[in-house]
C-alpha cells in the first residue's frame, strides 16, 4: 500500500499543487515507477463502503501527464486527498464521496432505479444532515473519457454539474433525471 503523506493543508505553488507534488514524490519513491503493481485499500470513510483500487505506473502517469484519466486513477486521488485532507478532521462530516463504479453512465442507462437507490442509500448514512453537508461524484460522460464532477449540496437542493467543457448539464440528461430522482427521493425519506 502507498505510504500515507501528513495532515498538512496543502497549498499551491507555481503550477502545481502541494498535493500534487507531495503524491508525484511518494510515487516515485515507491517501486510503482520500476513496474510494480500496488493495490490501494480504501476503508469505508471514503466512500463509505470498503473499496480497493490496483495502481501501475502507467495509472499515475496518466494523472501526471493530464492524460484521459480511468476509475482507478479518479477513486485513488479521491483516496489519497481524503487520507491527506481528511481523515480525522470535521471535514469528514461535511465533504461526502460517492464511488464514480457504482454510478456510471452504463448503470444509469441499464438499471436508473439502482442507481438512484444507491444514491438514497448514501445521502441517508450521513444521519440527521444538519451540517451543510456537499456529495461529490465523479461521473464519466460515455465522452471518450470525460469526466464531470456532480457537487450535491442535500441541505440547499442545489446539484452543480461541473465540466471542464463548454456547455451545460443537458448534455447528461440520464444523470441529471436519476439525480434528480434521488434527491426527491431522500426528502421524502427525511421528511
Amino acid at each position: 500500500m502507498l505510504d500515507k503523506a501528513s495532515k498538512e493543508i496543502p497549498t499551491t505553488s507555481g503550477t502545481k499543487s502541494q498535493i500534487m507534488m507531495r503524491l508525484e514524490k511518494m510515487v516515485e519513491e515507491s517501486d510503482i515507477m520500476h513496474g510494480a503493481i500496488r493495490s490501494v485499500d480504501m476503508d469505508e470513510g471514503v466512500f463509505r463502503i470498503a473499496h480497493s483500487e490496483l495502481i501501475a505506473k502507467e495509472d499515475m502517469q496518466q494523472l501526471f501527464e493530464h492524460e484521459e484519466f480511468d476509475i482507478a486513477v479518479i477513486h485513488t486521488y479521491i483516496w489519497y486527498m481524503y487520507d491527506t485532507l481528511m481523515r480525522g478532521t470535521e471535514l469528514c462530516n461535511r465533504f461526502n464521496f460517492i464511488a464514480a463504479s457504482r454510478t456510471n453512465t452504463t448503470f444509469i442507462t441499464k438499471n436508473p432505479t439502482s442507481v438512484m437507490n444507491e444514491l438514497v442509500d448514501r445521502f441517508m448514512v450521513a444521519g440527521d444532515n444538519t451540517t451543510p453537508s456537499l456529495y461529490f461524484l465523479p461521473f464519466n460522460s460515455g465522452n471518450g473519457g470525460h469526466w464531470v464532477l456532480v457537487a450535491m449540496d442535500l441541505s440547499r437542493l442545489m446539484v452543480y454539474y461541473l465540466d471542464s467543457l463548454p456547455g451545460n448539464w443537458s448534455k447528461y440528461p440520464s444523470m441529471k433525471k436519476t439525480v434528480d430522482a434521488a434527491i426527491l427521493k431522500f426528502r421524502s425519506k427525511k421528511k
